[in-house]
C-alpha cells in the first residue's frame, strides 16, 4: 500500500529543513542511519505544482539533496516535461543535475542532452544537446534538428540560447551559427526572425523576404521585411500599437526596382479604430501609393481604386449615426483622377421611435458632398452637395386567416446644389411622398414523407412621386439591379441622388422545401409592373420599361456539404440580361467552389461588351500532411484566361512547407503579365505561438 510520506516528515526532526519544501508519496519508505530517508516504488515528489516521478529517491538531510534513480519524469505547471535516467536535485526541484536527460517544451519541442543542470528554478543548462520538434524513431535521424555545444532555457523569459549550433537535415549539416536565440513554443511574442519566404517573379527575378519581428513592450511591435531580388530592393514595414481605447497599424514599403528605374516607389497605409466615447468609434484607413501599378506588381492588392477613409460612428439600440470623409485615387490607365470624384463626404443619421399607438417610426438625416479637382464644366468637373431628411412609419398586422398586412408611409426631402455643370439644375429641392401596402399569405404543409413545404405569395403596391428628376445631378445611383434582396424595396436606387417614383406593383412568390433526409431548396420568382415606363434605370438592370424582367433565383443545399445557387434576369423574349450561378462543396477532404457570371453589354453604364466569365477555387487534402489547391478565372467571351494559381502545402508535427505558383494574364500600359512563385518553410515548435496543431508523428516498424 502506498504511504503518504508527508505525515512521516512532520514527525522526524532530522527532516525539518525539508518540511514545506516537498511532499513524497511512495510504495515503501524506510530510514537508513540517522539522516537518510529512502523511498522506493512509484515515488512521487510534489512541490508548488511541479510533479516528479521516479523508481527510487534518497533524501540526504545534511546536504539537503534528493538522489533519484530513473526513469525520472518532472512535469512543471506550464507543461514543460523533463525526462532523465539519474539525477541529484534539491527538494524544491529548483537546483540540481540530471544525466541522460531530455526536456520537452509545450509537448512538442524536444531537447536531448547528456546532462541538464537546473539553476535557481529558472534556468536549464543542456550540454552536448540536440533540439527538434520532429518525432524521433529509434536511431533514425529526425527530419531536422539543431545540435549545440550548450543550450540554456530561460523559463521566465521563455527563450532558448544556443552556443556553437549546427542546423541539420537528416543528419546533414546545412548551417552553422556561433550563437543564436530562439523563442520557446509557449511564447506568443518575441523579437527575432520570422519564417523567410523565397519568391520568384517573372518581372523581379528570384528573391528572398526576411521578416524580422521586434517587440517594443507589451503593447507595441515592429516588423521589418527586406525583400532582395535581382530586380528589386524593397523594405516592407509594419508597426502596431494597442491602446486602452483602440488599435493602430501603420504599414507600407519603400522600393527601388528595375520596373520603374530611377523612381522611388512604395505605399503607406495607416489603419486605426478607437472608442472615443461609449458607443462612439473613430475609424480611419488612409492609404497612398506611388504609382498605379505598384500594388499589383508586388501582390499587395488587385483593386483599381485606393480609398482613404475617416469615419465617426455611433451605434445605440435605436440610433445609428455616421459621418465619413473619403478620398479616392483611381489606378486605371483610362481614368483621369482630376475628372473623377476625389473627395466625398457622407452623413447618415437614423433614429427609431415606437409610438404608444403601435408601429415603428423612423426619422433620418443624410447628406453627401462630392468634389472633383478638375476645373472643367460638365460631368468632368461637377461638384455636388446634397442634404436630405426622411420620416417613415410602418405597421404590421396579421389577420385570423393568416394574412399578413404591412402598411408603410414615408416622406423624403432632398436639397441639391451643384457647381461647374451647366447641364443640370444649379440648386433644387425635391420632395418625395411614398406609400406602400404589402400582403403576404404564407402557406405551409407537411408531406407524408415528412418533408415540409412553405409557399408564400407576396403582392406589394407602392406609390411615390419625386417630380421631374431629369435635370438633377446623379452621382451615386448610376447602377441598379433587380435581385431577391430588393424585389420588395420601396426604392431600388443604391444612393440618394435619384428616387424611384410612380405607381408600381412588386409581385413575387417563393417556395421552400425542407426534407427530413437533410436537404432543402428555395425558389423565388418575381417581377415589377408599373403604370408608366421607368426611364432612369439602365437596360440591363432588369428594372427599365413598364414591366421589369423576370427575376428567377433558386438554391439547393444538400446536408450542409453541397450548395447550388443561381439568379437570372429573364427578358420578355426569354433572353438573359444577367445570370450568375455558384456551386460550393465542403467536406473534411475537399473544398470546391465554382461560379459563372453573364452580363449583357450596356454602354449606358460603360460596359461596351458583354461579360462572360467563370471562376474556380479548389482545395484537396491528400492526407493529414499534404494539401493541394488551385484557382483560376477565365474570360469565355475573349477565350482567354485572366489569372490562375496552384498551391501545395506539406505539414507535419515539426515542419510546414508552402509552395504557390500564380500567373496573371491581363496587361495594360503600366502592368505586364507576370508569373510569381513563392516558397515558405516554417519550423514548428520554434516560432512564437506556432504549435503543431495536433499533427503527432508516428513511427513505423
Amino acid at each position: 500500500m502506498r504511504t503518504l510520506l508527508a505525515a512521516i516528515l512532520c514527525l522526524l526532526p532530522m527532516l525539518v529543513h525539508a518540511q514545506g519544501a516537498a511532499t513524497l508519496v511512495a510504495d515503501r519508505v524506510f530510514i537508513e542511519g540517522e539522516d537518510r530517508l529512502i523511498a522506493e516504488g512509484n515515488v512521487e515528489v510534489l512541490y508548488d505544482g511541479t510533479r516528479l516521478t521516479a523508481s527510487r529517491v534518497i533524501f540526504d538531510e545534511p546536504s539537503d539533496t534528493l538522489t533519484i534513480d530513473g526513469p525520472i519524469v518532472i512535469e512543471t505547471p506550464d507543461g514543460t516535461i523533463l525526462l532523465a535516467d539519474q539525477g541529484q536535485i534539491q527538494p524544491t526541484l529548483e537546483n540540481g543535475l540530471l544525466r541522460g536527460a531530455r526536456l520537452v517544451l509545450d509537448r512538442q519541442l524536444q531537447l536531448a542532452a547528456t546532462q541538464i543542470d537546473r539553476v535557481e528554478g529558472r534556468y536549464s543548462q543542456l550540454y552536448k544537446s540536440s533540439v527538434t520538434s520532429c518525432t524521433v524513431c529509434g536511431t533514425r535521424a529526425p527530419l531536422w534538428s539543431i545540435r549545440a555545444e550548450r543550450i540554456i532555457h530561460d523559463e521566465e523569459e521563455r527563450q532558448l540560447y544556443l552556443e556553437n549550433a549546427q542546423f541539420l537535415i537528416r543528419d546533414i549539416p546545412i548551417l552553422w551559427l556561433p550563437r543564436a536565440r530562439l523563442p520557446d513554443p509557449t511564447l506568443e511574442r518575441a523579437t527575432g526572425l520570422l519564417v523567410p519566404e523565397i519568391r520568384f517573379s517573372s518581372e523581379l527575378g528570384t528573391g528572398i523576404k526576411l521578416p524580422y519581428f521586434i517587440t517594443l513592450g507589451r503593447s507595441r511591435d515592429l516588423t521589418l521585411t527586406p525583400y532582395l531580388a535581382p530586380g528589386t530592393r524593397t523594405l516592407d514595414f509594419r508597426y502596431r500599437q494597442a491602446f486602452r481605447a483602440g488599435d493602430l497599424t501603420i504599414q507600407g514599403a519603400i522600393t527601388d526596382d528595375d520596373i520603374l528605374p530611377d523612381e522611388a516607389r512604395g505605399y503607406l497605409s495607416v489603419l486605426g479604430e478607437f472608442e472615443i466615447r461609449p458607443k462612439t468609434d473613430l475609424l480611419f484607413d488612409i492609404t497612398t501609393v506611388s504609382d498605379n501599378a505598384y500594388l499589383l506588381d508586388y501582390g499587395i492588392s488587385g483593386s483599381d481604386t485606393v480609398e482613404s477613409r475617416i469615419e465617426l460612428v455611433r451605434t445605440e439600440r435605436d440610433l445609428f449615426a455616421s459621418a465619413a470623409l473619403v478620398n479616392l485615387e483611381y489606378l486605371r490607365d483610362n481614368q483621369n483622377n482630376a475628372d473623377e470624384p476625389n473627395l466625398i463626404g457622407d452623413l447618415s443619421v437614423e433614429q427609431r421611435l415606437f409610438p404608444a399607438a403601435g408601429g415603428e417610426l423612423r426619422a433620418g438625416l443624410d447628406g453627401r458632398i462630392l468634389y472633383r479637382a478638375s476645373d472643367d464644366l460638365g460631368v468632368e468637373g461637377r461638384d455636388l452637395v446634397r442634404l436630405g431628411t426622411s420620416l417613415s412609419y410602418r405597421r404590421d398586422r396579421i389577420t385570423a386567416e393568416g394574412l399578413r398586412l404591412t402598411a408603410e408611409g414615408a416622406l423624403f426631402a432632398d436639397y441639391f446644389t451643384v457647381g461647374q455643370d451647366n447641364d443640370v439644375e444649379e440648386s433644387a429641392l425635391r420632395v418625395t411622398p411614398t406609400a406602400a401596402l404589402t400582403l403576404r399569405y404564407p402557406l405551409s404543409r407537411t408531406r407524408p414523407s415528412g418533408a415540409t413545404e412553405l409557399l408564400e405569395p407576396v403582392a406589394q403596391l407602392v406609390w411615390s412621386d419625386s417630380g421631374d428628376q431629369d435635370d438633377l445631378a446623379n452621382e451615386d445611383s448610376t447602377r441598379a439591379d433587380l435581385d431577391e434582396g430588393n424585389l420588395f424595396a420601396l426604392d431600388r436606387f443604391p444612393g440618394g441622388d435619384l428616387r424611384e417614383d410612380g405607381l408600381r406593383a412588386n409581385l413575387g412568390v417563393s417556395w421552400t422545401r425542407y426534407d427530413p433526409r437533410g436537404w432543402s431548396s428555395t425558389l423565388t420568382l418575381g417581377r415589377v409592373l408599373r403604370a408608366e415606363d421607368a426611364t432612369r434605370f439602365s437596360d440591363t438592370s432588369g428594372l427599365s420599361g413598364q414591366q421589369s424582367d423576370w427575376l428567377l433565383s433558386g438554391q439547393i443545399r444538400f446536408s450542409d456539404n453541397l450548395t447550388l445557387a443561381s439568379r437570372s434576369l429573364i427578358e420578355e423574349d426569354f433572353d438573359f440580361g444577367a445570370s450568375e450561378t455558384r456551386l460550393e462543396f465542403d467536406s473534411p477532404f475537399v473544398d470546391v467552389s465554382a461560379s459563372h457570371i453573364w452580363l449583357a453589354a450596356d454602354p449606358e453604364i460603360d460596359r461596351d461588351d458583354a461579360v462572360s466569365e467563370w471562376a474556380m477555387e479548389a482545395a484537396y487534402r491528400l492526407s493529414r500532411s499534404w494539401e493541394v489547391s488551385a484557382d483560376a478565372r477565365y474570360d469565355i467571351r475573349a477565350s482567354s484566361p485572366v489569372d490562375a494559381g496552384l498551391g501545395l502545402i506539406y505539414r507535419n508535427e515539426c515542419v510546414e512547407v508552402d509552395l504557390s505558383l500564380s500567373r496573371r494574364y491581363t496587361s495594360s500600359d503600366t502592368v505586364d503579365p507576370t508569373t510569381d512563385f513563392d516558397i515558405t518553410v516554417g519550423l514548428r515548435g520554434f516560432s512564437a505561438g506556432r504549435s503543431a496543431d495536433g499533427l503527432a508523428g508516428r513511427c513505423r516498424n
